[in-house]
C-alpha cells in the first residue's frame, strides 16, 4: 500500500500520509509523492480545494523520518538533494492555486509544520500538538517554511518556537494564530468538509483571484505579478461565471459556478 493516498469526494480532493504506525513520519520517497499528486489534482478541474491529512487520529505527521538521515542526509551532496525534495513539496503545497487545508489531529511536527503552513488554513483537534525540533538535530529550517511562520505568528513567536525547539499546545496555536479553528476531534472531519464545500461552492476564478492577490501581496509586489493580477480580473469579469453570479443574484437563487 502506498504511503501516500488520494481520495476524491465531490470538488474536495484529500492527500492522507498512511504510515500510522510511524505517527505518519514523511520518508523520502513520500516528498515526491507530494509533490507530483499535489500538481494532479492541480490539474484536475473537478477538483475545486484540497485537504491534506495524517491517516488515523494519533498524528497530521511527526515529521520527517528522520531514521532515513543516516544515508538520505550523511554529507552535504546528499542533504542538499535532500532539501531540493522536501522544498518541490512545499513549494507544491504553496503555490496551489486552490484553496488548501491541512486537517490536523495529534501530532504536527517539524517537516509536517511545514506543509501544514503551506496550506492556506489549518483547521485542527483539540489535544493537538505543535513544534519544530530543528534546534535539536543543528538543521537551519528551511528559509521558505520560516518566513510563512514569520507571516502566521510574528517574528517573535517565529524566534520563540525556532530557538526553543518547544512543543506549542493547540490553545497556545490558536492563540498566536498558528490555526484558524480549533474543535473536538468528533467534529474535525465534518468541521473541515462544510467548509470546504461552502467554498467549492463559490465562483473558482473569483477564490483563484484572491489567493493569487494575497500571495503576490506577502511576496512583494512587482510589475510581473500586477500584470498578473489584472489579467485574472479580466478573466474574471468576462466569463460565464460573472454573468451566472449575477443573473442568479437578480433571480434570487444559488448560483452554479463552473469555473470559467
Amino acid at each position: 500500500m502506498t504511503d501516500v493516498l488520494v481520495e476524491q469526494h465531490g470538488p474536495i480532493g484529500t492527500v492522507i500520509f498512511n504510515r500510522p504506525r510511524m505517527r505518519n513520519a514523511i520518508s523520502l520517497a513520500m516528498w515526491s509523492e507530494i509533490a507530483t499528486i499535489t500538481a494532479g489534482l492541480v490539474k484536475d478541474d473537478a477538483v475545486r480545494a484540497i485537504v491534506y491529512r495524517g491517516a488515523g487520529t494519533e498524528a497530521f505527521a511527526s515529521g520527517a523520518d528522520i531514521s532515513e538521515f543516516p544515508e538520505s542526509r550523511k554529507d552535504s551532496e546528499t542533504s542538499l538533494r535532500y532539501n531540493a525534495t522536501t522544498a518541490a513539496a512545499y513549494a507544491a503545497v504553496r503555490e496551489c492555486p486552490k484553496p488548501t487545508i491541512a486537517m490536523i489531529y495529534g501530532y504536527c511536527m517539524g517537516g509536517a509544520m511545514g506543509i501544514a503552513m503551506a496550506c492556506d488554513l489549518r483547521f485542527a483537534a483539540e489535544g493537538s500538538k505543535f513544534g519544530i525540533p530543528a534546534a535539536r538535530l543543528s538543521i537551519v529550517y528551511p528559509l521558505d517554511a520560516i518566513g510563512q511562520l514569520v507571516d502566521l505568528v510574528g517574528p517573535a513567536y517565529a524566534k520563540d518556537i525556532l530557538f526553543s525547539a518547544r512543543t506549542v499546545s493547540d490553545r497556545e496555536a490558536l492563540a498566536i494564530g498558528f490555526i484558524q479553528r480549533l474543535v473536538p476531534a468528533a467534529e474535525l472531519e465534518k468541521t473541515t468538509h462544510d467548509y470546504l464545500a461552502t467554498l467549492a461552492d463559490n465562483a473558482p476564478l473569483s477564490v483563484r483571484g484572491s489567493k493569487a492577490a494575497i500571495q503576490a501581496y506577502l511576496a512583494g509586489f512587482d510589475d510581473e505579478s500586477r500584470a498578473r493580477l489584472r489579467a485574472l480580473q479580466i478573466e474574471a469579469m468576462t466569463s460565464e461565471d460573472y454573468r451566472e453570479g449575477t443573473r442568479a443574484f437578480l433571480e434570487k437563487r444559488r448560483p452554479k459556478f463552473q469555473g470559467r
